[in-house]
């Protein structure tokens, strides 16, 4: 099993100890967790470019299935997130995870912008069908 994770930063975000992009597993274990942490403030073309080294990385380990724990807690208006995608955003999201072409669980994780959820959910599914 792979684990990939794009999140803030722990030297300045939530849970502040774990997450950080050395910590990649151990034992059987090894190579299997792969953290992209991003700093405060990151908008989507950094968000982006940690999307396509997890993407390159889940492409060459091979699932047979991908979940994706979809955080719309990214959104620029949420109030408790640094990052700034647009709701636009998460159409090209979609987008790219389904160029990976595997079969995609999609779990809602967070989200706080309530005016937002439901359009930001609505384009990453979209953008995966499209």
């Amino acid at each position: 099993m792979l684990f990939a994770s794009i999140h803030g930063d722990p030297a300045e975000e939530y849970p502040y100890f774990s997450g950080h992009a050395e910590e990649t597993g151990t034992g059987a274990g090894a190579d299997c967790t792969w953290n992209f942490p991003l700093p405060l403030g990151s908008g989507p073309d950094r968000w982006f470019d940690a999307l396509e080294s997890a993407c390159k990385r889940i492409r060459n380990y091979r699932p047979e299935a991908l979940i994706v724990s979809l955080g719309v807690d990214t959104f620029e208006r949420d109030p408790i997130s640094s990052f700034k995608l647009r709701s636009a955003d998460y159409l090209e999201f979609g987008r790219v995870v389904a160029r990976l072409g595997l079969p995609t669980l999609f779990a809602l994780e967070g989200g706080y912008a309530l005016d937002a959820i439901g359009l930001n959910v609505t384009n990453a599914l979209v953008g995966f069908g499209s």
